[in-house]
């Protein structure tokens, strides 16, 4: 197994997936401005997010494959080309059914994480790849906090459209960095893998990658469903204002980081699964905690976020680990798996999602999103043991 250049610099990628991250929240806080301007309702204009996050999940089920019959370099400077040029459509648009229509056309962006996994995978062996992709993670998880930031910056100062004059530019930018510092780093083999729908029926037969993979969804889950309800929570139970609020839910990535940081430092010296395993027993561990309190009658905004905090460090030390195994168990098909488990997590996180907002009471919101959230994290321990379980079978 060779390549045709080893791995690109660390900081080109960090800012694949981070600019995937930046594309979908930057433009957040201009949505309303948005429909003002191109004269329709703000539930039209929120299509901008959820027809973006379907379509995201069918792409990346093309792009892995894709990638792993004519190599990273070539998906990812097609993805970034297409996307710059859509961001100059949506900037251009005098209409709202013009501006989604070219916003769809963005999501080609999202590639960019998954095929940042796989060029890890590419060039470093199991462990060091949950290490990198540790620190990675630790790094764009900055992107969720600043992208909405910036957005609304850009918006009071120069309008909505500036967010999508940034987008092009800053998209520009990339493809020239990825041009000049992106190798080729698929391995070459005499044989090239066959058809996309192959590669992807040889992935869902594999136990292995399915038990890697619903551990990173159900752990991911666990962060949608605390996204969805915890607004709610904070002004219907604890009656927090709206910079509070901001605190209280920027601490659960805060925890991810840390969680993301340690991966970085640990995981290439332990097996996948213990890092996996330590992750779930601190998340489950800290809601434990923190349900049995509020159960006690500590209902009370740090009893409550105090213990979601775990949730984001173990993540952090999971999620690196998991991912890095489900590119693992076909190292030759490292990009339809990248592909296929970010479908799955965005799958699941939209699944999630739409089950909390449906189920979450008025009264006792803080109770139901606690209990929601430990069982999302302990089918992501139950995962875990049935990795350990198979990859015990497949040692000799």
């Amino acid at each position: 197994m060779t390549h045709t250049k080893t791995r690109p610099h660390l900081a080109t990628l960090i800012l694949l997936p981070a600019f995937s991250v930046l594309s979908l929240n930057m433009f957040l806080p201009s949505l309303a401005n948005i429909a003002f301007d191109l004269d329709t309702d703000y539930a039209t204009v929120s299509l901008a997010i959820a027809g973006y996050l379907a379509v995201t999940a069918i792409i990346q089920l093309v792009v892995g494959p894709l990638s792993d019959r004519i190599g990273r370099r070539p998906v990812l400077l097609v993805a970034l080309t297409s996307f710059s040029i859509a961001s100059v459509g949506c900037s251009l648009a005098m209409d709202v059914w013009t501006f989604l229509i070219f916003r769809v056309l963005q999501a080609g962006i999202a590639s960019g994480y998954a095929l940042s996994l796989a060029i890890v995978r590419d060039t470093t062996s199991e462990r060091k790849a949950a290490g990198l992709i540790g620190y990675i993670s630790m790094t764009m998880a900055i992107a969720p906090m600043l992208g909405p930031m910036l957005g609304g910056v850009l918006d009071t100062a120069f309008g909505w459209r500036a967010n999508f004059y940034f987008y092009a530019i800053a998209g520009l930018l990339l493809l020239v960095l990825c041009w000049i510092d992106l190798g080729e780093t698929k391995p070459v083999r005499p044989k090239q893998t066959g058809a996309s729908a192959e590669s992807l029926r040889t992935l869902v037969r594999e136990p292995l990658f399915w038990a890697y993979s619903s551990c990173t969804a159900f752990s991911t889950g666990a962060f949608y469903i605390f996204l969805t309800g915890a607004p709610l929570v904070a002004t219907l139970e604890f009656g927090v204002t709206t910079s509070q609020l901001g605190f209280y839910i920027g601490t659960i990535t805060a925890g991810f980081m840390l969680g993301s940081f340690l991966s970085g430092r640990f995981a290439p010296r332990y097996e996948p699964t213990t890092m996996m395993l330590t992750g779930r027993l601190t998340a489950c561990g800290g809601l434990a905690v923190g349900l049995s309190a509020m159960l006690a009658g500590y209902l009370t905004p740090i009893a409550f976020f105090g213990s979601t905090i775990f949730v984001g460090i173990g993540n952090g030390l999971t999620m690196p680990s998991s991912n890095a195994g489900a590119l693992s168990v076909r190292p030759n098909l490292a990009g339809s798996a990248a592909g296929l488990n970010s479908a799955l997590v965005v799958a699941g996180g939209a699944v999630l999602t739409t089950l909390t907002g449906s189920i979450l009471p008025q009264e006792g919101a803080a109770l139901v999103l606690h209990m929601l959230m430990l069982t999302a994290s302990g089918a992501g321990f139950v995962s875990v043991l049935w990795a350990m379980y198979l990859r015990s079978r497949r040692r000799p």
